[in-house]
């Protein structure tokens, strides 16, 4: 249902910390004309969980309303409760979301039938086309395959944004899986040899500073032209690197914000990049070829 360079959007802030809208319209304007294949909006590199329910509901609502069906909106939608979750779905659905990203119940670490009851409640309440989101590095909970194979049987429940950088778990979903059930990358670093075995797509953080390039890196491994997607990836390396070189999305706010379409705002806990970390996120943009203001 969807492919190629989805990007994990950043949230754009004011010095007080509240949404600054007028610079999310931008982005969203400058993803489109960058070819960028959908744009996913609060997702958790969207700080979706330092935005109370309210503001998470009305950042979803604004990008529908201004990507106008020009291309898909994901929402992110995940909780670690399960109740939440399903609330925070059914708005996006209300607001014209073309489908919601779940990432899976952080802190309270559930068992994976916990986790297969969770997402089947969900689906089972909320009819929009559901995406898993694995990312255990964050979240202290791994969703196994043979669990993402058991929910992938739930007719809403259309694919998974696999994020543990394992590339062998590719080879095992698809094994287990119908063939219209994606498997979306989320990891950078590793995104070109995710979609040559089988991937459909990524879902990125990097695509928030080169998002023209990387559609580019992922139509062509999409493709199957494995040489020309490692070659237009080589450029990106440093970015897909040190784009985390601080807890995500500390380096990629800074990075977009020097590219000047967004302020350098971010919610408590985080905290802004550090300065020695500056020079090195500024070194991967230039090799990158991004212009910086």
């Amino acid at each position: 249902m969807f492919r190629g360079s989805m990007v994990a959007l950043v949230t754009p802030m004011l010095e007080d910390e509240s949404v600054d809208f007028d610079a999310l319209e931008k982005l969203v304007e400058f993803h489109i004309a960058s070819e960028t294949d959908a744009i996913v909006a609060m997702g958790t590199t969207g700080e979706s969980a330092t935005l109370d329910m309210d503001e998470h509901c009305e950042v979803v609502r604004f990008v529908v309303e201004k990507v106008n069906g020009r291309i898909p909106v994901i929402a992110g939608t995940g909780a670690n409760s399960t109740s939440e979750a399903i609330t925070l779905t059914q708005s996006a659905k209300d607001d014209g979301a073309d489908a919601c990203l779940l990432v899976t119940p952080y802190y309270n670490k559930p068992t994976q039938e916990g986790l297969y009851q969770h997402y089947k409640k969900i689906a089972e309440t909320v009819d929009i086309p559901q995406i898993l989101y694995n990312v255990p590095g964050r979240t202290a909970c791994d969703l196994l395959p043979e669990t993402i194979i058991r929910l992938s049987k739930i007719k809403n429940i259309i694919g998974v944004k696999e994020a543990t950088g394992d590339i062998s778990r590719v080879a095992e979903i698809l094994a287990g899986v119908t063939p219209d059930f994606d498997l979306y990358t989320g990891d950078d670093a590793s995104a070109v040899d995710f979609i040559l075995a089988g991937g459909h797509g990524g879902i990125s953080v990097t695509a928030n500073v080169v998002p023209k390039q990387l559609h580019d890196v992922y139509a062509a491994a999409l493709a199957g032209d494995e040489v020309m997607a490692r070659d237009l990836d080589v450029s990106l390396r440093a970015l897909h690197r040190d784009l985390f070189v601080e807890s995500n999305p500390i380096p990629v706010k800074w990075a977009v914000y020097k590219m000047g379409l967004i302020g350098p705002a971010i919610r408590l806990p985080l905290t802004p990049l550090s300065e020695s970390y500056q020079p090195v996120v500024r070194k991967a943009l230039e090799e990158a070829g991004v212009a910086l203001k």
